[in-house]
């Protein structure tokens, strides 16, 4: 028996989404990795307390119960993957998978299980559809009625918004039926209700998504941005990971949070909620619990009075309440000194920040990438102008982001940080040892050390350094500030020495262009009648399994069906692919003799083709020769006939002029008119 089961295509149903991800059975316990998110669930071998196989609407699935009441659903198994399944289950979980399938009577009247997290709707002992009590919104009461509101699924074209249950009175005195049904589903539903005092309040902070400047009050387990138009709640739940960004200019701080599912406003999604803060502001910060309190719930991440910056308290309150680390710039500095670079994605300009296992640009729209979602990247030439380059990344689901309006000077530390992190680059192909070392289950906020904590005691020191001797704390100040001019001014000069060199750019784009003209004028000069080449062993075989692999997975898609083909081969034993091997080389054998015969014909048309071409250039050159001959003529004569006429004022003074100079006139007119009239219309013998 192998001690670990994997699964691709695994769907969890998350509050009403299917999401896609991998899973993973070991001896240790089930992982679930979410393809979209980057989130892990783990629940260990010892919480599990029961395994439910039934047919779903993506073929089987699989519900799993923990002892503390969590339960978790997959969908996407085959049938034949049950017993494989079941077996595994008794030899590492000791548990029985046990089969039960849905009431699929179409009652509307049965009764109603509360078990953990999840409201069972039963018709005798079969279920007819179960409901997470965490998909649940709201939960109102009528005379008779319970109605149950859900969160709303961005990714469905259809949800369900609402369900009804009409609970029957009964005749125990006391107690009202509705009203413990209805308490039933508020002990486990995702309500938020803002009951009690907030912790601490956060007064009129600037939001650059949403825009605007909203009051941020802490509650235990939700925060809530009141704003003058809009407001808004969020579970803590929801956080996906904190980061805290300096701004180029070194004078501001980003704050942003990462939300799955987002926050709404009519048809606008917020995944990313971005403060941003002045590194200048501090606060004296007290919070609304005493210190035992402060001391039982936060274990010394908060204490009741603090002070300090404003961005550090925000984040510093704000990683102690959802429990995550918080994500600072690693080692990455750019060409003038700062963590991030200046580039613009769609139509906007904004930062993109190279972190230790993902890239992140704020802020519009904010965008965070994963190194291990990363297919390859790609640095291309600038479309505008040869003095910035674009950063192009394309996901493994196929998705591409480019970063444009790079500078130029940016190109080396960008590339070094990319190749370091073993990412794939384009332009310089796959090569070995470029392998991702990431582990495919591992969670990609998981870190050796807090980067984050590092970095606020590097911060502590520096002010406390600052505050035992200001005089000069206030002379670095403005020594940092004159170094940045004079960087400022320094590439000034540098763009100013560029537009020098114009010329030489100039020819260098030509020298490179010329090249990718030619390959252009053999493209289309490529001659139909050539044979075509052979395929590989591969091609072959897809080409005949396409429709079969179709036929077993309905619906695929192109992209799916050329990762599908890909399992397939490599997991065909060698002797099936040395049969096809053997066809490839057979396709190889008929192309090579084909490609003889071709080349012995191509070479007689050639020759001809040449034949043609010298009898074409020898008519030329005759017609040349005859062309010349006959306009040296021309000139001769023309030469001749200006000596042989005088014009009126050469004749000599006598009104009668002799016979002789008419007849030349005479001839003149009759032999050559073109020449009579260049010579006689400046003189004016045409009137005569």
């Amino acid at each position: 028996m192998a001690d670990t089961l994997e699964f691709n295509e695994i769907y969890q149903e998350v509050k009403g989404s299917m999401n896609d991800g991998r899973l993973r059975l070991s001896r240790q316990g089930v992982i679930f990795k979410n393809s979209k998110t980057g989130k892990v669930d783990n629940i260990q071998a010892s919480e599990l307390a029961e395994g439910v196989w039934r047919r779903v609407a993506l073929g089987h699935g699989l519900k799993l119960l923990t002892k503390n009441g969590h339960v978790y659903k997959y969908d996407g198994f085959r049938e034949s993957e049950f017993d494989k399944l079941s077996d595994f289950f008794k030899a590492h979980y000791r548990l029985e998978l046990a089969e039960k399938d849905l009431c699929v009577k179409g009652w509307n009247w049965g009764t109603v299980r509360f078990g953990g997290q999840l409201l069972s709707f039963d018709i005798g002992e079969q279920p007819v559809f179960e409901i997470p009590l965490s998909n649940v919104s709201q939960c109102t009461t009528g005379k008779n009625e319970v109605t149950l509101e859900f969160h709303q699924n961005d990714d469905a074209e259809v949800s369900l918004m609402e369900v009804r249950f009409y609970v029957p009175p009964t005749q125990e005195d006391g107690v009202d039926p509705v009203e413990a049904f209805a308490q039933n589903v508020l002990s486990k539903a995702d309500v938020i209700q803002a009951t009690g005092d907030a912790i601490c309040i956060f007064r009129e902070l600037q939001c650059l998504t949403p825009r605007g400047r909203y009051d941020i009050r802490i509650y235990p387990t939700f925060l809530h941005l009141h704003g003058k138009t809009f407001d808004y709640k969020i579970p803590y739940t929801t956080v996906l990971r904190l980061f805290l960004l300096p701004h180029k200019d070194q004078r501001q701080m980003f704050f942003v949070i990462s939300l799955d599912p987002p926050i709404k406003q009519g048809q606008t999604r917020y995944h990313f909620l971005i403060l941003l803060f002045s590194k200048d502001e501090d606060i004296s910060l007290t919070l609304n619990m005493n210190e035992e309190e402060v001391e039982k719930r936060f274990e010394g991440r908060l204490t009741k009075n603090m002070s300090g910056s404003l961005y550090e308290m925000v984040s510093r309150v704000m990683k102690a309440l959802v429990n995550r680390k918080i994500t600072v710039p690693g080692n990455f500095q750019g060409h003038s000194g700062a963590q991030c670079i200046t580039c613009s994605y769609k139509a906007s300009s904004g930062l993109l920040y190279p972190l230790e296992r993902g890239f992140i640009y704020v802020h519009k729209p904010p965008v965070h990438i994963r190194f291990d979602e990363i297919s390859f990247v790609n640095f291309a030439r600038g479309t505008t102008t040869t003095r910035s380059f674009d950063f192009e990344i394309e996901t493994k689901q196929g998705t591409q982001y480019t970063f444009s309006s790079i500078e130029r000077e940016e190109y080396g530390k960008l590339f070094d940080f990319v190749n370091a992190k073993k990412l794939n680059i384009k332009n310089r192909g796959l090569k070995e040892g470029m392998k991702q070392s990431y582990d495919e289950y591992a969670d990609s906020d998981e870190d050796q050390h807090d980067a984050y904590l590092e970095r606020m005691k590097e911060e502590g020191k520096i002010r406390e350094e600052n505050a035992n001797d200001s005089s000069d704390g206030s002379g670095e100040e403005t020594g940092a500030f004159d170094s940045n001019a004079s960087a400022s001014s320094s590439s000034g000069d540098g763009d100013s020495d560029r537009g020098e060199k114009k010329p030489a750019k100039k020819a260098k784009i030509v020298k490179d262009r010329k090249p990718r003209k030619k390959q252009v004028e053999s493209k289309k000069g490529k001659d139909p009648n050539a044979p075509k080449r052979p395929m590989s062993a591969y091609m072959l075989w897809l080409n005949a399994n396409r429709e079969k692999i179709k036929s077993d997975h309905p619906g695929i898609s192109i992209t799916d069906l050329s990762k599908k083909a890909g399992e397939l081969w490599k997991a065909m034993s060698k002797e099936k692919k040395e049969e096809w091997d053997r066809k490839a080389e057979d396709a190889k054998r008929d192309y090579e003799k084909a490609m003889k015969e071709y080349s012995v014909g191509n070479k007689e048309r050639s020759k001809k083709k040449k034949k043609k071409q010298e009898k074409q250039m020898k008519g030329k050159v005759e017609k040349k020769g005859a062309a010349s001959k006959s306009s040296s003529s021309t000139k001769s004569s023309a030469k001749n006939m200006s000596e042989s006429f005088k014009s009126k004022e050469f004749v000599s003074s006598d009104e009668s002029s002799s016979a002789e100079s008419k007849k030349e006139v005479v001839g003149l007119f009759g032999g050559g008119l073109c020449w009579v009239l260049f010579y006689l219309i400046p003189t004016g013998i045409c009137s005569s």
